[in-house]
């Protein structure tokens, strides 16, 4: 029994240690499996895409069987600027790595024109500014000099002592997405001026790498059925898309490749996470397979996203971490003026989820 105890807060210490180190440089961003449901994390350039406002949340468990877990959160909202060809949009994420380990905010504002190159190909470019605030709290964890060595109880108060644990600095990105009425290409360029994150002043510095991401896919559409009765009838999209995306970080690359089938109001998903081309330290880099459910309400001037996805982990992790749970919603609204006669624009294919 102690030595399990024991175990599981060496564990948790080692996790921390490792989040605490120059590891930390190296470390990948936070992702989200239901990639298009994070439009404004994914790529400034999908602010104001669907020509209306909108608000959305995002949530994320990943390895919750474990001690050393990392949950996201993320809320934004955006909206279309008609009169400016222009989106704007409010990003807000907080992310927690392990039991007491490190914990990111990020607030980004973002910017995207919309500039019509011909009459069947639309391009977005993209900017945000963000600003990140990290912390380290070792308040929950226990040290070796805490514990009675023959009980196992803790007994006394640690000796051990850190410096500043709290780091905030600014950081750039940009981003841009090519699309026609079926299909899109986007890349995204996140932390372009690789901020200093080193906790302690005079470190030696420690610089956030650059992420640099690519994203795309192909909507293939079926015939179409109906939905509703008598005037309030309307299309039934019915349509599978392959999509992907492609992410490198420092040492770290990986690749999500999957599809989407949509059957209105049901949208379900699976695709593979990982680059079997590569390995890592003798080991095959699988991660997992993700799958999704997700449904959609369409209204008149309104769309009401809800998505639910789960990665089966087939790493050497193994599925006993408790693979990743994932929650998307979101709601869109039309904010034009009516009085104005409605302009024709093409929106970003892409899927929702």
């Amino acid at each position: 029994m102690i030595d399990q105890f024991f175990m599981r807060k060496f564990f948790t210490l080692i996790c921390l240690f490792m989040l605490t180190l120059p590891v930390l440089v190296t470390a990948q961003d936070p992702q989200f499996s239901q990639f298009y449901s994070a439009p404004l994390y994914l790529n400034p350039a999908f602010a104001g895409a669907t020509q209306q406002a909108r608000v959305g949340l995002n949530y994320r468990n990943q390895w919750p069987a474990i001690e050393a877990n990392f949950v996201t959160l993320s809320a934004y909202f955006d909206t279309y600027l008609e009169d400016y060809n222009s989106g704007v949009g409010f990003l807000l994420m907080r992310d927690t790595e392990g039991q007491a380990g490190l914990k990111s905010t990020m607030v980004g504002l973002q910017y995207a024109y919309q500039l019509y190159l011909t009459e069947w190909l639309t391009f977005r470019p993209g900017v945000q500014v963000g600003f990140y605030n990290r912390n380290v709290n070792f308040a929950d964890l226990t040290f070796g000099d805490q514990f009675n060595p023959v009980t196992g109880e803790i007994e006394n108060p640690s000796l051990e002592t850190f410096g500043n644990l709290t780091k905030s600095f600014f950081d750039l990105s940009f981003g841009g997405v090519f699309y026609t009425k079926n299909a899109w290409l986007g890349t995204t360029v996140n932390h372009i001026n690789t901020p200093n994150q080193a906790f302690e002043e005079d470190a030696d510095p420690k610089e956030l790498p650059m992420k640099t991401s690519f994203h795309g896919g192909l909507r293939i559409p079926f015939k179409s059925g109906i939905m509703g009765s008598g005037m309030y009838t309307r299309p039934q999209e019915r349509s599978i898309t392959p999509t992907f995306q492609y992410k490198s970080q420092g040492e770290f690359d990986q690749l999500d490749l999957g599809l989407y089938l949509t059957m209105e109001p049901m949208i379900f998903g699976v695709w593979y996470r990982g680059l079997p081309t590569k390995s890592i330290e003798g080991f095959s880099n699988n991660e997992s397979i993700v799958m999704l459910v997700g449904f959609t309400k369409k209204g008149k001037d309104d769309v009401l996203n809800i998505g639910y996805s789960y990665d089966y982990t087939i790493s050497q992790l193994g599925a006993g971490s408790g693979g990743a749970h994932e929650i998307s919603i979101s709601y869109s609204w039309s904010n034009r003026d009516p009085r104005k006669p409605p302009k024709h624009v093409m929106q970003i294919p892409c899927p929702d989820f």
